[in-house]
């Protein structure tokens, strides 16, 4: 027969509960009786601007639109997307499964009690989770962010216990909560500080503090190159800073990499790709500071900022990469056409000059969209064929080739880890019906993979004949008329361009 001390539910577990619960109970109403000066008009007014995540989604556009940097808004995204992730585990799991309380707000003056009480469960904090989830998403991608938005999640968080709509637990479990939903997005898209810039080969490049020798030539019409300029004027005393019009760039670009002792660029990936060839001609090393919309090579190099490119400079870091090639070039004399980034046949040259022609009249995102739009409902699937020897003759909706092997990262592939990889990333999306969803599926399906609507390969080079006349080719953003046939390859380490070691 058990002994009545086996069923006491003041003994083990039992007892831990309780004590635990005396404990959460009496901080609550330590917090409600104590004076905080000047707290009675701050909190509920905060508290309040929280409800259904206002507060964050009104931080993360401002951070967006004023921060003045892809970071800013790259951590403004992730914290939007940890808070998602927070609040729908927090209400779709979380009140479910433990249906605790409010507390009784006898202890908690009128001044700080809410307008309106919540009806929910008390178990965990939803405003708790949700301003844990942002605050750690936001300073996962940058500290600086982190260490703003900190103390005014702290205050929400805080401020669910001192208007009495939560016990201190509800506050900590739905914090923790919070910060863990922001590891699960880190753990899904990494934060660029995981991803390491390309460290191989290491080439050395001359060491040009503040600039010396240094001239930096600047495509006025780039996005936002014109304010990068001043920045790259006040960080780089010692540069010689020379801005131009697009007509002018070729010019500009041979005067500068015979003048210099390395060869600056500030615009997007266009321009670039204009100053790579250039500075590969001249074997002269290449500094790039993004002032484009995308700057994908930029961002690929571990360059988000003009500091990132400074540091560089300043110690002489640098890396060889690969020039993708396609033979004949877009120029009359037949010399090689070169990319950076990607080249590509099929609907994306046509979506490239449908939004060229548009984003002036009504921006780039508006553009882009409408391009999509045109594209997908008027366009044809080109014929070509694919092979040096033998190839296939077949119906293409695009054919894509990176500048090395593009890795995925979330959904869709990002980015690239080596630049020097002598690799082709060769995507081809089959001609047939519902172009969009062939499109979607080639996007999310990554490199090396196949499927009835889509291949892709690891090559070193293709050969492209048939094409009709007026066929056009996009390669880094700039759209030409594609010749009858052609050599795609690649130049391998033909160019030294400065990174940042990472910090």
């Amino acid at each position: 027969m058990s002994s009545p001390k086996a069923h006491d539910p003041l003994r083990g577990p039992g007892r831990i509960a309780a004590w635990l619960s005396a404990r959460d109970r009496g901080l609550f109403h330590s917090v409600a009786t104590h004076h905080w000066p000047g707290a009675d008009r701050v909190l509920p007014r905060l508290s309040h601007g929280a409800n259904h995540g206002v507060l964050w989604f009104g931080a993360a556009a401002g951070m967006a639109v004023f921060g003045g940097s892809t970071r800013a808004r790259r951590a403004a995204a992730r914290g939007v997307a940890s808070l998602a992730l927070a609040s729908l585990t927090v209400n779709t799991v979380g009140k479910r499964s433990v249906r605790r309380g409010r507390p009784v707000l006898d202890a908690v003056p009128m001044i700080r009690q809410l307008k309106r009480q919540p009806i929910t469960t008390s178990f965990p904090s939803g405003h708790s989770a949700s301003a844990a989830a942002f605050a750690t998403g936001v300073a996962l991608e940058s500290r600086g962010w982190g260490a703003v938005v900190a103390p005014v999640a702290a205050s929400v968080a805080f401020s669910r216990v001192y208007t009495g709509a939560h016990y201190p637990s509800d506050v900590l479990v739905g914090a923790a909560l919070g910060i863990g939903a922001a590891f699960a997005v880190r753990g899904l898209v990494p934060t660029r500080a995981q991803i390491p810039a390309p460290g191989r080969p290491y080439a050395e490049a001359p060491a040009l503090p503040e600039g010396r020798g240094l001239v930096v030539v600047v495509n006025k019409r780039s996005g936002s190159a014109t304010a990068r300029a001043v920045a790259v004027r006040d960080a780089l005393p010692r540069a010689e800073v020379v801005e131009c019009e697009p007509d002018e760039l070729t010019a500009t670009l041979e005067k500068a990499a015979q003048q210099g002792r390395a060869l600056g660029i500030c615009g997007g990936d266009g321009t670039v790709n204009r100053a790579a060839v250039t500075a590969a001609r001249h074997r002269v090393p290449l500094a790039v500071f993004p002032g484009g919309t995308l700057n994908h090579f930029a961002y690929d190099l571990g360059i988000e900022e003009v500091q990132d490119t400074c540091r560089a400079l300043a110690s002489g870091d640098a890396v060889r990469v690969d020039l993708g090639r396609f033979t004949p070039g877009p120029g009359p004399d037949g010399e090689p056409g070169h990319f950076l980034n990607t080249f590509s046949l099929g609907v994306y040259p046509e979506l490239v000059r449908i939004r060229e022609h548009w984003a002036p009249r009504i921006g780039g995102w508006p553009a882009g969209v409408l391009a999509a739009v045109e594209v997908l409902r008027a366009e044809r699937p080109l014929d070509a064929t694919i092979g040096q020897h033998k190839g296939r003759r077949r119906a293409l909706w695009m054919l894509f080739a990176g500048n090395g092997m593009y890795q995925r990262f979330g959904p869709t592939p990002g980015r690239r880890l080596d630049l020097a990889d002598g690799l082709l990333d060769v995507r081809v999306v089959h001609g047939g019906r519902l172009p969009g969803l062939r499109l979607l599926a080639a996007a999310l399906a990554g490199p090396l993979s196949r499927s009835p609507v889509h291949a892709a390969q690891r090559l070193r080079r293709v050969w492209i004949s048939g094409l009709a006349p007026g066929t056009l080719l996009a390669y880094d953003g700039e759209v030409a008329e594609a010749p009858p046939e052609f050599l795609i390859d690649k130049a391998d380490e033909a160019l030294t361009v400065y990174r940042p070691l990472a910090q």
